[in-house]
């Protein structure tokens, strides 16, 4: 006896024992499945065609296993337009062997197992109520670290002073802040000639910045320094 049975879209033709493969479903290995879409049923020329199922006509499988196809890749191009795009694509199977295939409205003798409800967790205990804890009077807030040496001898910290203008003050003896901070504006002009700044260290006040990093003062921002230019 064979069968035209319907699912996932697709029609098969089975008989009793035969293994397939069909879109997934839902179940484990070792489960039972029933198809109750029956397009056709019979033996040789006595096959009963249903309208569009045959009534009583049903046909149960087990469940043998979960997969997956070979993977399909999908590549598209676009001509001249530097766009490509490559997907992958692997569908899901079910492997089942079909069992019965019944007529007349007649009951499978493995039936599909009903899962079991989920237990529900017990509720936890309440919890006893904690007292709120007293307010604290907040601490003061730490005060800020004095600043350290190496920092403070660090000529970078001079606004436009970078590591290739720090190699030239080096080559010239300059490696320190006070160093600068202590030349006079004749001394520095003469440094500006010679490493050829064209009067950027007058301009941004090297001297006087050297003088308010020192101090303690933090580095003088961009708009600081186009504004001290501007002046002069």
């Amino acid at each position: 006896m064979f069968a035209v049975i319907k699912t996932g879209g697709k029609q098969y033709r089975v008989a009793a024992d035969d293994i397939l493969k069909i879109e997934k479903l839902a179940g484990d290995a070792g489960d039972m499945v029933e198809f109750s879409e029956v397009l056709m049923v019979g033996e040789g020329g006595d096959a009963s065609i249903g309208a569009p199922f045959v009534d009583g006509a049903l046909v149960t499988a087990e469940v043998v296993t979960q997969g997956r196809t070979r993977k399909i890749i999908a590549f598209k191009k676009r001509r001249r337009q530097n766009s490509r795009r490559t997907i992958g694509h692997r569908q899901h199977l079910t492997t089942v062997r079909i069992a019965e295939i019944l007529t007349g409205g007649a009951k499978p003798k493995k039936v599909a197992a009903k899962k079991a409800a989920p237990v529900k967790k017990e509720a936890a205990p309440a919890k006893a109520k904690v007292a709120p804890k007293k307010e604290t009077t907040p601490k003061a807030a730490p005060k800020a670290a004095a600043p350290k040496a190496d920092i403070i001898d660090d000529i970078k910290l001079i606004g436009g002073v970078g590591p290739a203008l720090e190699k030239k003050l080096n080559g010239a003896g300059i490696k320190s802040l006070k160093e600068i901070a202590k030349m006079s504006a004749k001394k520095m002009a003469t440094l500006d000639e010679e490493l050829k700044l064209g009067g950027r260290t007058e301009r941004e006040e090297w001297i006087e910045q050297a003088k308010e990093l020192l101090a303690g003062k933090p580095p003088r921002a961009k708009t600081d320094q186009k504004a001290a230019a501007a002046k002069k």
